[in-house]
């Protein structure tokens, strides 16, 4: 949730905001009078229960005479007091919800919607074929990499098995990323995949695209579509050191999206699934670091990308396509040779100090006093990368290429199509 204090005093800034989001800037307006009740309503409680404490020690210095009149005048004053605390109770519950529907104000990012992004730079050369290019599923099948039909048997559509060296060409793109992460001073997480309203709440993915969670309402548990999810919350309720510098966590798990919405579209193959894995970076640090940190992230799936061997882009997504919690998001999309287009890969996100303050994260700065942090997140590799690395190496035989730096985990240099049994 945003700072009340920045509402006060610079609401235009979120105004302005609201409108790069494509949001209502009234809601700036609601949430500003409810604010100003919340506060009224408080200083109406504090200022009755002052004088009903007051009374008490008059009481206990009447006489006897005194006492059945100041009792009643007491009885009096409780029920004001008990009315005054209900409707602070109320005002505090209305500013709560309104500032739970603001997103985070944004930072620098254009205006506009999905397609207002601004490419900021060209990474390698789209890939030209001297043959008719496949697509990532008939590829994947033809190697024996991916299975979607028994993947469809077993789960339903867009489940799917990475079988033989499809697992392994996974496994080792997501062990590369996780030995990259480590060398970079990333505490490496294998967190729960499993967490509570409060947690998802906190990091703002109960909003407008809540329906693309699952949830299990039996265990009122949410499952992840992102290891964010639980690493954001790994320090709620707590104050956390960072005198030596930002905090960095990179987190291994399974997530899992609906994709409710998008009946009918990337259907085909791993690109738009339910279930895939996925290893994301995720930094605790000074909001004044935040910037140099979101760099450091986009830097490291830079790092990462290069190292798989394939052409993409880098894009700064507008403030109509990016989260509620989100400041600022860059995007890396690589070239898909079959669609001639960019896709994306990687996300990295700087939501300032959005999370941690629903989550009552905070540090201690150099007077000792407790600050909110800012977070960040960015992925380093997930199962989607299998699209575009199948797709940029592939030969005219029908096998690909493995990327040298995934060969050790791989156990081949390339991958050959299988005889069909």
């Amino acid at each position: 949730m945003i700072d009340l204090k920045l509402l006060r005093e610079n609401p235009d800034l979120v105004r302005e905001s609201q409108r790069i989001r494509g949001e209502d800037p009234e809601l700036v307006d609601r949430l500003l009078a409810a604010d100003t009740r919340r506060r009224e309503s408080i200083s109406v409680a504090d200022n009755l229960r002052a004088e009903q404490k007051g009374f008490g020690k008059k009481i206990g210095q009447a006489s006897k005479e005194e006492r059945p009149a100041l009792l009643e005048e007491a009885k009096v004053l409780s029920d004001r007091v008990k009315l005054a605390e209900s409707e602070q109770k109320a005002s505090v519950a209305e500013v709560d919800e309104l500032q739970m529907q603001l997103g985070n104000v944004v930072q620098g990012a254009p205006a506009g919607g999905e397609d207002d992004y601004i490419v900021l730079e060209h990474v390698g050369e789209p890939k030209k074929f001297d043959f008719e290019p496949k697509d990532h599923l008939e590829l994947g099948q033809s190697l024996g990499l991916i299975d979607m039909d028994r993947g469809a048997k077993v789960s339903g559509s867009r489940f799917y098995f990475l079988t033989g060296y499809g697992a392994l060409l996974q496994l080792g793109m997501l062990q590369l990323a996780a030995q990259k992460a480590t060398a970079a001073g990333f505490q490496m997480m294998i967190p729960p995949v499993l967490v509570r309203p409060e947690t998802m709440a906190g990091t703002g993915f109960l909003g407008s695209h809540s329906d693309e969670i699952y949830y299990l309402q039996e265990d009122d548990l949410y499952l992840v579509g992102t290891s964010e999810v639980a690493l954001a919350g790994y320090h709620s309720d707590e104050i956390i050191d960072l005198s030596d510098g930002p905090k960095r966590y990179s987190g291994w798990s399974s997530c899992f999206r609906r994709e409710a919405g998008s009946y009918g579209k990337d259907t085909r193959g791993i690109l738009r699934v339910h279930q895939f894995d996925k290893i994301e970076m995720f930094s605790y640090c000074k909001p004044e670091d935040a910037d140099a940190e979101h760099q450091k992230l986009l830097d490291m799936e830079r790092e990462m990308l290069a190292a798989v061997d394939v052409p993409y882009r880098i894009i700064d997504v507008a403030g109509g396509d990016l989260g509620s919690s989100a400041a600022r998001k860059f995007d890396t999309e690589a070239w898909v040779p079959t669609q001639e287009t960019y896709r994306e890969l990687t996300s990295t996100s700087n939501c300032t100090t959005f999370q941690a303050r629903r989550l009552k994260t905070r540090y201690r700065d150099e007077n000792g006093k407790a600050q909110i942090c800012a977070t960040l997140n960015g992925t380093l590799a997930t199962t989607r990368w299998l699209v575009a690395i199948l797709e940029n190496h592939q030969q005219a035989d029908g096998s690909v290429v493995v990327p040298e730096a995934l060969r050790p985990f791989v156990g081949r240099d390339v991958l050959e199509p299988v005889k069909k049994k």
